[in-house]
């Protein structure tokens, strides 16, 4: 199965995967407890960062998007 990423409007970032990884800025593992699929955080209230535990419906938040085409990355130098 493919990584799929799903955007929830006014909620979650969605991972679904197989076999997910998942490290910290140094480098230390998440223990995952085998989850194929992870909700992360967009509203920046959760209280368990960075995963969603819903805050967002009780604060309101508000974020649509929608799919587009990006540009080429910028060459490398």
């Amino acid at each position: 199965m493919p990584t799929i990423i799903t955007i929830k409007n006014n909620g979650s970032l969605r991972v679904e995967a197989d076999d997910i990884e998942m490290y910290d800025q140094e480098g230390n593992k998440y223990d995952l407890a085998g989850r194929t699929l992870l909700k992360f955080c967009r509203c920046g209230h959760s209280a368990d960062m960075p995963f969603c535990d819903s805050t967002h419906k009780t604060i309101n938040f508000t974020s649509t998007c929608a799919a587009h085409v990006l540009p080429p990355p910028a060459p490398k130098a």
